[in-house]
């Protein structure tokens, strides 16, 4: 199927009255999970209300899912002067288990976002060590990559990036790509065949236009100020190898085609309906329905691909 543009007006709103919904996780049931910073993670049901659980504390932010059905939460506490550990979230009881606290005697701050092999290998992102948070877009190399094996051992893998966000396994888990939202693009790493990373690549180009000017708190930006940043969030690849990332500053989101170029597929020039997308999901009986989180709204936005996500482990 061909990678075409989704109308944005074809977008709906789902799971009104979230908090910080920054990302989505779709079950192999079909249920479908919002981080929420006021419990742990929400179930958005069918009827468009919303059940919470947990206590997750500080502020949930990328979520995934192990193939136990068990909800994996990268805390970025440092947003509310937190810890920000990698936690993982039993949907039936809503018991929180810590499975990282700190790497290397460094204590976490600032997990972003988890994704998982095949082996059961959890990689997770850790952002930033900066105090107050947004000071990390000034292009410091203070994020990484860890991981917490099936054993639960420990071990950062790479580092020096530049905010690291989002990041998504390929079909074949050869790579682990990775958003830099402060280099505005996406580097990827070959996984080698103990599970470590090898030397950083980045993949595809920067994904639009850093502002020149300083910020001045007088005169904010405008959407339309902001249109072309391309400060990077999320990610996820569909079944053709297209790697779809968000780019929040914008309202905008891409695709990363496999020839390494860029293709915009939605844009909110206005930031009216699709408001600092923060991550993208796949789900749905066909893997064609498209879900974006957001941390600026309290709804998460779903519509149709023109072309099926690739399924995650837990969906496999």
């Amino acid at each position: 199927m061909p990678l075409e543009p989704i109308a944005l007006e074809t977008l709906e709103k789902r799971g009104l009255g979230l908090a910080r919904c920054e990302d989505v996780v779709v079950a192999r049931d079909g249920r479908v999970w919002a981080s929420d910073q006021q419990s742990a993670c929400a179930e958005i049901l069918a009827d468009g209300s919303l059940r919470r659980v947990g206590a997750a504390g500080g502020a949930p932010n990328g979520i995934n899912m192990d193939v136990q059905g068990r909800i994996l939460i990268a805390n970025f506490g440092v947003y509310v002067g937190e810890d920000g550990p990698l936690q993982r979230l039993d949907t039936g009881t809503g018991a929180i288990e810590v499975l990282a606290s700190d790497v290397d005697g460094q204590r976490l701050t600032a997990c972003n976002y988890p994704t998982v092999a095949r082996d059961g290998t959890i990689y997770c992102t850790h952002s930033t060590f900066a105090t107050p948070w947004h000071k990390a877009l000034d292009g410091r190399t203070d994020g990484f990559v860890f991981r917490v094996t099936p054993g639960g051992v420990v071990e950062k893998l790479a580092d020096g990036l530049k905010f690291a966000n989002g990041c998504a396994l390929d079909a074949d888990e050869a790579y682990l790509y990775v958003c830099q939202t402060a280099g505005g693009n996406v580097v990827r790493f070959p996984v080698e065949a103990d599970g470590r990373l090898g030397e950083m690549e980045p993949y595809g180009p920067v994904l639009g236009t850093f502002p020149t000017a300083q910020a001045d708190p007088d005169n904010l930006p405008t959407p339309a100020d902001m249109a072309d940043w391309p400060y990077t969030d999320g990610c996820a690849f569909d079944v053709e190898g297209n790697l779809w990332v968000t780019l929040p500053a914008a309202n905008k989101i891409v695709a990363i085609t496999p020839a390494q170029e860029m293709v915009t597929l939605i844009h909110d020039p206005t930031g009216t309906l699709m408001n600092d997308p923060t991550n993208v999901s796949f789900g749905g009986a066909d893997m064609r329905d498209v879900y974006f989180g957001s941390i600026a709204t309290d709804y998460v936005l779903k519509g149709r691909s023109p072309v099926a996500g690739m399924k995650l482990a837990h969906q496999r």
